[in-house]
């Protein structure tokens, strides 16, 4: 058996737990099972990293500025664009087959025991995510790593990834999401999300509500943390645009970072590189010490952050973002806005089930002339026409699509009717996986044809 099917093979077991969206507030479990193993996420440093949006580009760009220190980095992210092995990166690269394929021999004994405990305590069985996590600590303490940088799956307190003890512990914007796991109002989601906070740890904080400012200075105190909030300790002083990206100038906690080149568009990507960069002083220097010019330069200029603001298609221009909340499709739809130059923008967009797609509608359709909606495909998606409806009530256009692939067929035409036009991609990770799969194979860097 080929390295490819190893891992294949255990991702197919993986899927056969009961699935991400299943969630109890249990971390205990998953630290049995690393118990067992010696536990290997007590083996490297941890930044711990939660919040509603940018978790996962704040986290590619904290990876990036630690690789350019020389060091061994860990990430792991979810959910997965295109193949599960993106979820682990080792020194900014995907993970090798045979070294998942490994990493599950060594966990399947003890999975069958810790399985049979929960039997008989009356639980589930452990679940694909709470498994995944093990395997990722397991992975990056076999390759070896220095650092791991490790993003929440759901919240933060009873996360499965909350059995690491985070150095640092970062907070990209909160708002609502998960209302039904984690509470309905921001302070109860703060509250949730504040549980990744550890003894002694630093705390960076993007920009956020009163009152989720309030829970987390006050789990900081609780733990004898120190804690830093963008705007007040650090920040980002001047944004530009620049040809495939933009030009930052960020105050950080230990010095000044003049016009560093960041290749990504959005002016929320400039609030999370200057996040980034307060995560990486607080773990290296204790927030004291200045990141060298030639490594800030070097990490913030290989930070990459695949499906998101992700340019997939040329003549006509087409754009990916994974948006998939509220708050995520007004980040888009102000940058849409703010970098690029474009008259109209038709959106194809693919929303989940459990998301709130009438909040992620009511930020983009306003900003498109032309909405084709579509569907991931997934047995959680949102049914296409309730799309069309949500946005044709706003007064909006829009048109139903059955395929990803005929949304994209309809909108890249109608853009390509002029230079003037183009499209974006949003509404799902799911959809934007696909997308990127579908841009690949139709090769829409070579324009359109009709």
């Amino acid at each position: 058996m080929s390295a490819r099917d190893r891992a294949d093979a255990v991702y197919s077991t993986l899927l056969s737990r009961a699935g991400e969206r299943w969630v109890q507030p249990r971390k205990e479990r998953t630290a049995r099972i690393l118990a067992f193993l010696d536990d290997p996420q007590r083996t490297y440093r941890v930044v711990h990293i939660t919040g509603t949006n940018g978790k996962t580009s704040t986290a590619r760009m904290i990876e990036s500025l630690l690789r350019a220190h020389g060091l061994r980095t860990g990430l792991f992210t979810s959910p997965h664009l295109e193949r599960f092995t993106e979820r682990i990166m080792i020194d900014g690269e995907p993970i090798d087959d045979a070294a998942v394929a490994d990493a599950w021999d060594e966990i399947e004994p003890f999975v069958e025991i810790v399985d049979a405990e929960l039997e008989a305590s009356g639980e589930e069985p452990l679940t694909f995510f709470e498994l995944l996590t093990v395997l990722a600590f397991v992975a990056v303490a076999d390759a070896p790593v220095d650092v791991l940088v490790l993003e929440v799956g759901m919240g933060g307190e009873w996360d499965s990834t909350n059995t690491a003890d985070g150095d640092v512990a970062v907070f990209a914007p909160i708002d609502i999401d998960h209302a039904d796991r984690l509470g309905g109002t921001i302070a109860e989601i703060a509250k949730v999300k504040s549980g990744i906070i550890k003894e002694g740890a630093a705390v960076v904080s993007a920009q956020q509500p009163a009152e989720a400012a309030e829970v987390l200075r006050r789990a900081a105190a609780e733990k004898n943390a120190t804690i830093a909030f963008e705007g007040d300790e650090f920040g980002l002083t001047v944004q530009k645009l620049a040809v495939g990206g933009q030009l930052l100038s960020i105050r950080g906690l230990a010095g000044e970072y003049l016009e560093e080149y960041l290749p990504q568009y959005g002016a929320h990507q400039g609030h999370n590189a200057a996040l980034a960069v307060a995560a990486v002083e607080s773990l290296i220097g204790g927030g004291e010490q200045r990141i060298a010019d030639d490594i800030i330069s070097e990490g913030l200029q290989g930070a990459t952050s695949p499906g998101r603001l992700q340019l997939l298609g040329i003549s006509p221009t087409v754009i990916v973002d994974a948006a998939h909340n509220p708050h995520g499709a007004a980040a888009l739809a102000q940058a849409m806005d703010d970098s690029f130059d474009f008259d109209e923008w038709g959106v194809v967009l693919g929303v989940l089930a459990d998301k709130d797609a009438a909040g992620i509608v009511a930020k983009l359709a306003p900003a498109a002339a032309h909405v084709f909606a579509t569907a991931p495909e997934s047995d959680r998606a949102s049914d296409a026409d309730v799309i069309a409806d949500l946005v044709e009530a706003l007064g909006h256009r829009a048109t139903v699509h059955a395929t990803l692939a005929d949304a994209a067929d309809a909108a890249r035409e109608w853009a390509a009717s002029t230079d003037r036009r183009a499209v974006v991609i949003a509404g799902s990770v799911v959809l934007a996986g696909e997308a990127i799969a579908l841009a690949e194979d139709e090769d829409w860097k070579s324009g359109w044809r009709a």
